[in-house]
């Protein structure tokens, strides 16, 4: 497949190819290597993400001309909706937070005309979201915030919505432990099986060195699935704080 042949095409591509790799809602992330839990914004496979990753390869130039492209369309709302969230995609897949900025710039002239676009808004919550994991950046996940908890104001009950909002105080500088907790327990009151909550949990349990609460929550995850990914890397990490203690 000749993936620079025509830019439009090349991002339907895209979008296509990473249905396979990342699951488009609030925890649509890679696996937050500091964390050591599953966080679907980057969900990659592991057998074929190398192979995608290299037939999606877009050159600088290439990247800077659709951007300049929609820079002279700001108007025009298709272009900002559709551009943005393969722009947030690729960027996404790569792990470059400089074409999340740009995602993140085009996406909100897009949810500045429409705030009501829940998908619009869920993307750029995303993108905002993963700027400031990859930057260590308070002010973008703040701006993540933001949007999350006016998503939730029309969707009280989406856990993976909720449960991104959490995350967002767990990674701050420094983190809010307690408010992350809130809104974990918030999603596990309406879904009491939402594995990332329990495993958040049972990682902010484990920093404060709360082991009873830890082993608690990861008994709960056992239970629902045993096979669940990072669980021994989990377990790794509560041996290690009960040594230490």
């Amino acid at each position: 497949m000749n993936v620079k042949a025509i830019w439009l095409s090349i991002l339907a591509v895209i979008l296509s190819f990473i249905g396979g790799f990342f699951v488009a809602n609030a925890l649509n992330k890679n696996e937050l290597e500091t964390l050591k839990v599953e966080n679907n914004r980057l969900k990659t496979n592991a057998t074929n993400s190398t192979t995608v990753q290299s037939e999606t390869s877009l050159s600088d130039e290439e990247i800077r001309q659709k951007i300049t492209e929609a820079d002279q369309n700001p108007d025009n709302l298709p272009v900002q909706k559709t551009f943005g969230k393969a722009l947030y995609q690729y960027g996404a897949m790569k792990r470059d937070a400089k074409i999340l900025v740009e995602s993140a710039r085009i996406l909100n002239r897009a949810y500045q005309k429409n705030p009501a676009d829940k998908d619009v808004a869920l993307t750029l919550g995303h993108a905002y979201f993963d700027i400031g994991y990859y930057q260590k950046d308070n002010e973008n996940l703040g701006k993540a915030r933001e949007i999350y908890q006016k998503l939730l104001t029309d969707s009280p009950k989406d856990a993976d919505i909720r449960n991104d909002l959490g995350i967002t105080y767990y990674l701050q500088t420094p983190p809010d432990f307690e408010k992350a907790i809130a809104e974990m327990k918030k999603v596990l009151e309406t879904n009491p099986k939402h594995e990332k909550s329990l495993l958040f949990l049972v990682q902010i349990y484990i920093k404060q060195q709360k082991t009873q609460e830890a082993e608690s929550y990861l008994a709960k995850l056992k239970q629902i699935n045993p096979n669940t990914p990072s669980l021994s890397e989990i377990q790794n990490q509560m041996a290690q704080t009960e040594n230490a203690n």
